[in-house]
Formats: C-alpha cells, sequence, structure tokens
C-alpha cells in the first residue's frame, strides 16, 4: 500500500475519499435530501449487502478458475459447467439425505474427480496450446450442458437451506430512525451472511496456502519454471492434477451456493463463466486477493446497477474490465510478465 500511495498519491486519495464515502453512506442515517436523490436508504443497503454476497458466489467460482487459468495457464472454458453440475448434484444429495452440510464434501469429490479426468487426459496432452484448450473445452460444456438438460430438464431448481439458516438476522445498520429516536436496524437472509463469512474464510485459507505453504512453493515454481522444477525431482504433474482438482471441486461447491440463494437453470454455466473470466482479467490472473477484489467490484456494480441505472447494468460489468484492460493490463493485483 506505501509504494502504491509513493508511485500514484493522487489516486490514492481520490480513493481513499471514495471509500470515506461509502463508508459514510452506509454507517449514518442519511438526511432527506440524500434520500430524495437515492431513495430510501434500506433500498441502498439491501444492493450493497447483495452485490457483496454476490461478490462472494463469483468469488468461489473465480477462485478455482484464477488457479487453473491464472497459475496453470489451462484455458478451462468448461468451468462454468462444473459450477452448474455441482449445484445440480447438491441439489440432489440435499434433498435425497435432507442434510445441505453433507452436500458439500459429496459435490467436491464427485466434481474434483471429473476435473482429474479432465486435468490428465485432455490438459496435459495440450500443454501450452491455448487454441486447441479453448476449442476442446467449449465442446465439453457443450456436451456436460445437454448431458444436464437431458437429466434434469429445462426448469429452475432451488437448494433448500436448513432451518438453522433460514430467516432473517438483524445487523448493525442503522436505516432510519422513528420519530422518537430510535435506530431501524437493517434485517437480512442468514444464509447470505454464512455464505460470505464462510467465502472469507475460504479466501484466507487459500492465500495462505499459496503463499506460506511448501505445496504453495512448488505450485508457483512449477509455473515458473516446471523443467527445473521436474529436474530436481518433484512430480509436478500430480501437483497440478491436485490443483485441478481442487478448482473443480470449489467450482461445484460453488453452484450449490449459488443454487442456494438463486436458482439452478440451464445457462447458468454460461453466465458463471464469464463472470469468472471478468473477475480474473479484473483482479489479476493467479491472484487470490486480486479475485476477491475483482468479484467484489462485479458483483456490487451488478447489483446497484440493477438498483439505481437498470437500463444499463448489463453495460457496467464489461465497461469496468474494459477501464482495467486500458490503464492496467494485468489485472489490479496481477504480476506483470
Amino acid at each position: 500500500m506505501q509504494s502504491f500511495y509513493k508511485r500514484h498519491p493522487v489516486w490514492s486519495i481520490i480513493l481513499l475519499i471514495l471509500i470515506a464515502g461509502f463508508v459514510w453512506l452506509i454507517a449514518t442515517p442519511w438526511p432527506p435530501g440524500l434520500e430524495q436523490v437515492l431513495g430510501r436508504k434500506r433500498i441502498f443497503l439491501n444492493a450493497v449487502l447483495s452485490g457483496i454476497t454476490l461478490g462472494a458466489l463469483y468469488f468461489l467460482v473465480a477462485s478455482g478458475f484464477t488457479l487453473i487459468f491464472g497459475l496453470m495457464r489451462n484455458v478451462n472454458l468448461a468451468h462454468g459447467s462444473l459450477y452448474l453440475l455441482g449445484g445440480y448434484i447438491g441439489y440432489e444429495v440435499a434433498n435425497a439425505t435432507g442434510y445441505w452440510l453433507l452436500a458439500f464434501p459429496v459435490v467436491f469429490v464427485l466434481v474434483g474427480a471429473l476435473g482429474l479426468v479432465l486435468q490428465h487426459q485432455v490438459f496435459r496432452r495440450m500443454e501450452g496450446e491455448e487454441l486447441r484448450q479453448t476449442l476442446v473445452t467449449i465442446g465439453i460444456s457443450v456436451v456436460l450442458a445437454d448431458i444436464m438438460l437431458w437429466i434434469w430438464g429445462g426448469q429452475s431448481y432451488q437448494v433448500l437451506s436448513p432451518d438453522w439458516l433460514s430467516g432473517p438476522m438483524t445487523l448493525p445498520l442503522v436505516t432510519a430512525l422513528r420519530s422518537n429516536g430510535d435506530p431501524v436496524y437493517l434485517t437480512y437472509p442468514q444464509v447470505r451472511i454464512v455464505i460470505l463469512v464462510a467465502a472469507i474464510i475460504i479466501g484466507i485459507a487459500m492465500w495462505l496456502v499459496l503463499n506460506r505453504s511448501r505445496l504453495g512453493m512448488l505450485i508457483r515454481a512449477g509455473v515458473d519454471d516446471r523443467d527445473m522444477l521436474a529436474a530436481s525431482g518433484v512430480r509436478i504433474q500430480y501437483v497440478f492434477l491436485a490443483v485441478f482438482a481442487f478448482g473443480a471441486g470449489m467450482a461445484g461447491m460453488a453452484g450449490i451456493v449459488g443454487g442456494t440463494f438463486q436458482s439452478l437453470t440451464p445457462g447458468e454455466d454460461t453466465r458463471f463463466l464469464l463472470a469468472s473470466l471478468v473477475v480474473v482479467i479484473v483482479g489479476g490472473m493467479g491472484s487470490i486477493p486480486g479475485a476477491a477484489i475483482g468479484a467484489l467490484i462485479i458483483g456490487l456494480a451488478e447489483q446497484l446497477g440493477l438498483v439505481y441505472a437498470p437500463t444499463y447494468s448489463v453495460v457496467f460489468t464489461f465497461l469496468i474490465m474494459a477501464v482495467v484492460l486500458a490503464f492496467r493490463p494485468q489485472g489490479l493485483l496481477g504480476a506483470g510478465r
């Protein structure tokens, strides 16, 4: 942060002012004049929290994608299909057993096993051939989409959250003041808050593994110089198999999360593949903190755009991506190569 301030002092001040203004909008009661411009504060807070929780979902999908695409340089355009497949399998497991939490390890193992097959049978044979990887994985995603459509049909599915997560929770965010001066606090679905906390914990754990463990050291060394690492006796192919399986399993578990507070429908695979691409481009390839920041920015842009500029909300995501590519092509936290 200090180096960024030294290089860009003006932008740092502007960024701090924007952050301070955003925090003020969230934390303090609004004067009547501001409500006439932006509407009721409750609507604004709901849009912000919906953007943050949607960003958490995007992060869960994009974190696996940034490992596969950003670190290993494997162009897996079937990543969205892994998300949707995991959601469908999680729906079946939760309905059959009645245990929502049980769906997560089952989906992680099954979709991770599919990721092992993809890495061993597809990507291992096309290392460094990005165009072939792109065309083959597009074909795989089409096949998987047709298989899922054949099995689950074209209707929407909702993964029901457990009773202990149902209902709203009261947050320490003031939405208004009553006539007697008492504050009115915001209520928000409890399951979304829990998912947000889980996404934060997973993100921190992934960063620690990549940057503070021997496995992370091997992954980064294998990306930088695979031949030298292999010459030192490390079976780098096994490491990459594990990374690909983990990324696929993360996408599958994200499908359960998406099916819990949204829905599972045909076409969601394409939507979340595009979202993952945008998040990785904005945040920076191979950066877990970058994926988190990119997912947060894109989630907030989508939800605030839907509330305040619904006609142009689709444009905001790609506008942000275009601005980042124009001024920082490697992404906000990506390393220049």
